[in-house]
């Protein structure tokens, strides 16, 4: 993270919201600093790609967040750090980022090495206000980072074709009624329901799932969420037991 990023994150983090109004109000005035017409680095590039996840114990009020680092060319795992923390927001659907990001921030903190890319396991601009987790945490950290889901929140798609690599636009409305393409349902296994790929920061669309492709060669989940999702439920446990 650059110093002026983590400057300008610190004070985002001293005024973290704390109601729904206050987030709300935070995504409005974030948003217009996605950056989506750099191209991000090439699949297979000589560096870092860091996935983040967190698990959560709502009795317990904690979460837990993994950062796992990868060897762009290998996908040799090659740092891990996790951080334990208190759920910073309460569960509002479509504010999650304000639940994980502070904890998250922290796990990226502790590793060795700056990301050069990052991959969430949420979304980026398929969100229903085009701010999801990647893109808030793209915009804080100054990082480029990309939004692989599990499901399509509240956009629609055609399913794509069966082969690896098919994608089929994923569609949102906008206010005045139009469908605006806000990621991609892309098959990164044959016959395997696909998963939602959109741009969280400093990336673009096609460079987002040439990533995610890479990233999951024998699985359907990018091997970044595989391993920050292992790691983040193993931080909690030993939280709880702690």
């Amino acid at each position: 993270m650059t110093n002026d990023a983590t400057l300008s994150l610190e004070d985002e983090l001293a005024h973290w919201p704390t109601d729904e109004a206050a987030a709300l109000a935070t995504q409005d005035r974030l948003r217009a600093r996605v950056r989506t017409a750099q191209s991000g680095p090439e699949p297979g590039f000589a560096g870092t790609v860091v996935g983040v996840d967190v698990a959560y114990d709502d009795e317990r009020d904690l979460v837990a967040a993994a950062a796992v680092a990868l060897d762009g060319v290998t996908l040799a795992v090659v740092e891990e750090a996790t951080a334990v923390g208190r759920v910073a927001f309460p569960y509002v659907p479509g504010l999650l980022a304000f639940r994980e990001i502070p904890t998250v921030v922290d796990a990226l903190r502790r590793l060795g090495r700056t990301p050069d890319l990052v991959v969430c396991d949420g979304y980026g601009l398929a969100h229903p206000r085009r701010f999801g987790l990647a893109s808030h945490l793209g915009v804080l950290t100054g990082l480029p980072t990309i939004g692989v889901a599990k499901n399509p929140f509240t956009s629609r798609y055609e399913l794509p074709g069966e082969e690896r690599g098919a994608s089929s636009p994923l569609l949102d409305g906008t206010a005045d009624g139009r469908d605006e393409v806000v990621g991609r349902a892309l098959r990164t296994q044959k016959g395997v329901k696909p998963v939602f790929v959109s741009v969280g920061h400093r990336i673009d669309l096609d460079r987002a799932c040439a990533h995610t492709l890479h990233l999951s060669p024998r699985y359907r989940i990018p091997e970044t969420t595989r391993a920050a999702d292992a790691l983040c439920r193993r931080a909690l446990s030993e939280a709880r037991a702690g």
